[in-house]
């Protein structure tokens, strides 16, 4: 990272940001050019490494781009904010982000799924019961990313606010 005085090393700061975005963008290569698609998430740190889970239709281009290439880069926001200033060039922004590469697998083993539909669902109602049938986690596709490489970083001004 260039700018070191952004980056955060701390797991606990680091999960805290995944904790509140709202979506995760994947970036796919396909054959020539790159498809970037927005996704919910569930998020689990165990063992020292992330794991991102997704669910959705069991066909379509992302589908398709899993099984062909199931490297990807990922990236995540929030706190995104101008800093404004009189002179254009003092204009600024606090924000916290955080990129990486991983792979992606589609996860099949019944238990896992079901675990990966409730993370997904805790992440996004902060509510933690939830309850999946079979039927209910064999009707979608489940898939993860799991993590290679990850980098965090924030604006020193987003602790200022």
């Amino acid at each position: 990272m260039r700018r070191k005085d952004k980056e955060v090393t701390d797991i606990d700061k680091i999960n805290e940001i995944i904790d509140s975005c709202d979506c995760c963008r994947l970036g796919f290569y396909d054959r020539g050019s790159v498809y970037i698609v927005p996704l919910n998430f569930g998020h689990l740190y165990e063992d020292d490494r992330h794991v991102f889970y997704f669910h959705g239709a069991k066909q379509g281009r992302k589908i398709e781009l899993i099984k062909e290439a199931p490297s990807v880069g990922f990236e995540l926001d929030t706190n995104c904010r101008i800093l404004e200033n009189e002179l254009a060039c003092k204009f600024s922004a606090s924000y916290q982000s955080i990129i990486g590469t991983g792979r992606v697998s589609f996860v099949q083993e019944m238990q896992e799924k079901k675990q990966a539909l409730v993370s997904i669902m805790q992440h996004n109602s902060q509510k933690k019961e939830w309850e999946f049938s079979d039927a209910m986690a064999a009707s979608v596709c489940v898939y993860k990313l799991e993590v290679e490489e990850l980098c965090c970083k924030q604006s020193p001004a987003v602790e200022d606010r």
